[in-house]
This record gives C-alpha cells, structure tokens and sequence, in this order.
C-alpha cells in the first residue's frame, strides 16, 4: 500500500530476470494510477480484481459540475479497495466554504488523504483562488487532513503560460508544500512522442530527486478521440511536429500505444540511477475499464516475461 506521509508507494513487483525494461514495465503499471470521470464511478467495482489493492483512483474537476459531484465516486473508488484522489481545479472553486465542506467530506466519509491541485482552464476564477498556488497557500488543504498534494507537470510545456513562468510556479509550489509539512508528488500531462517524456523526467530528476513522479500515458482509446484529447489537453505541439515530419495519424497512433509508451519509460527507469518515477498515469480516454483491463493484462504479461530466465 501507498503511504500518505511521504508518497512513497510500495505496491510494485520488484521482479528480475527476463527481457530488458520487462520487469520495469510491470512495476511503472502496477504502481500506477488511473483517472475515473465521475459519471462511471458505477465501474469501478467491476476493476476490483484487475487493478492493485491501494491503485491510486483519481477523480478529474469537470467545468460545468460542482465539486461534491466528485464525492459518489470517492466512495465507489474507496468501496473497492482503492485510493481515491480528487482533482482540484482552483479557478473553478466558487468559495472557500465549498471546498472546506467538500473537504471534510471526502476525509471524514472517504478516506482521501490525496488531492491532485490543478489551476482550472477557466478564463475567469470563479472564487477566491486565481491559480493552484494561491489555494495551496490558503492553508485550507492541510488542515482538512490531506497529507500530500499532487502538481502537474507539463512534458509539452503549458499552451497559455509561458515556460519561465511555469517554472516559476512549480518550484513555488513545491516550496509550499514542504514549508507545510505535506508530501508533494507530480503527474505529468501525456505526450506523443517518448523522448519529450524522457526529457522532462530527467530534468524533474535533477530539480526535485526526492519528489514521486507519475508519467501520464493515453490509455488505450480509438484513434480519433485521442486526437479530439489531445487538442482539448494541450499536447497538440508534439502531434504538429510529427505530422510535420510527415506522419500521418495511423502512424500518431502507432506513437501513443500504450505499451510502446511504458516500454520507452521502462528503459529510461532502468538506465538512470536517479529516476525517481514511481508509476504511469492512464489517462482513461477510452473508457476506465478497458485502461483497467490494459492494465491488468499488462502486469501480467510484463510479470510473466520478467520471471522467465
């Protein structure tokens, strides 16, 4: 199991033997985490027993719900044995008591002791907080009984704030965090190309070595709503660079497989004493059981190739 105090996680098979990047392709899956909209939390029982006791379950902000729409799923999500991990979008937060009254909430009934803390894609704020930053400096997270808090991490950088100020941003946070005592994790966007991933990994290594990373990765999804998703989350530079490079999108496809993705993670991982990633995170497009079931068949075939020596 995780454990709330420092985000370390625990769950993974340390396997050994087999091919290269095996045994370290079914650790980054089983210690990975999965997103869940709302709406399907009437699935989640049905993940049970394809996904690891303790996966980390989050919970994305929708724009035109409010955010106790999130608490049914906390509690289908902890019902089966995960970990739930609401996302909070700052900008969409229309009052401080809301958030404190859902806070309590997903404590007190659920268990959540994890918060994901995103700015919110809204032109406007909603609320008192303007950004990720100034919610988290609030102080109203830990004292609601959460224990860590994720940040996002943007492998393509960010498509309306400009990278210097990005930057700016993430250290500010993480300074934050500490300066309160709470546990800090990040959960990168999805990109298309591997060596983008690569990249910012290891420059997340040398700025923050001791911070848990979750790398996110499309699940398995139909080829033309991952292009729709990757036009809405921001990653669309990496998909003009390949089309530029004349790959059309049956090949932007083959680039997002799931596996192909992992394996590339993996072998970064084994080839790099200081990686601190510890799990990807599928990013559930097409469907939070069929990434369960990818998951699932994954470890196990990863498991398998790992053992055979």
């Amino acid at each position: 199991m995780s454990s709330p105090e420092n985000g370390t996680d625990d769950r993974s098979p340390r396997a050994a033997g087999g091919p290269p990047g095996a045994g370290r392709l079914a650790e980054l899956a089983a210690g990975g985490s999965i997103e869940l909209v709302a709406r399907e939390h009437g699935e989640v029982a049905g993940a049970a027993a394809l996904l690891p006791t303790g996966t980390r379950v989050y919970v994305p902000s929708l724009p035109k719900q409010p955010i106790t729409a999130a608490l049914e799923a906390l509690r289908a999500i902890r019902g089966a044995g995960f970990d739930p991990v609401p996302h909070l979008a700052a900008r969409r937060i229309a009052a401080r008591a809301e958030l404190a009254a859902f806070l309590a909430r997903a404590v007190q009934e659920h268990g959540v002791r994890r918060v994901l803390l995103l700015g919110g894609d809204e032109p406007q704020q909603r609320g008192p907080y303007p950004d990720a930053l100034a919610l988290l400096r609030d102080g109203v997270l830990a004292a609601a009984g959460i224990r860590e808090v994720g940040i996002a991490g943007y492998p393509e950088g960010h498509p309306r704030i400009p990278a210097p100020v990005l930057r700016a941003a993430f250290d500010a946070k993480l300074a934050e965090i500490a300066a309160q005592g709470l546990g800090a994790s990040v959960v990168t966007q999805f990109s298309f190309v591997p060596a983008r991933i690569v990249e910012f990994c290891a420059a997340l290594a040398r700025a923050a070595p001791a911070v848990p990373v979750y790398v996110g990765i499309a699940g398995p999804t139909d080829p033309a709503a991952l292009l729709r998703y990757a036009q809405r989350c921001g990653v669309s530079a990496s998909l003009r660079a390949l089309r530029n490079l004349g790959v059309g999108v049956v090949r932007v496809v083959s680039h997002t497989d799931p596996r192909e993705q992992l394996l590339a993670l993996a072998h970064y991982c084994e080839s790099h004493d200081a990686c601190n990633v510890v799990g990807a995170h599928f990013f559930s497009f097409g469907g939070f059981l069929r990434t369960a079931r990818w998951m699932n068949g994954t470890i196990a075939a990863a498991t398998a190739l790992a053992g055979a020596a």
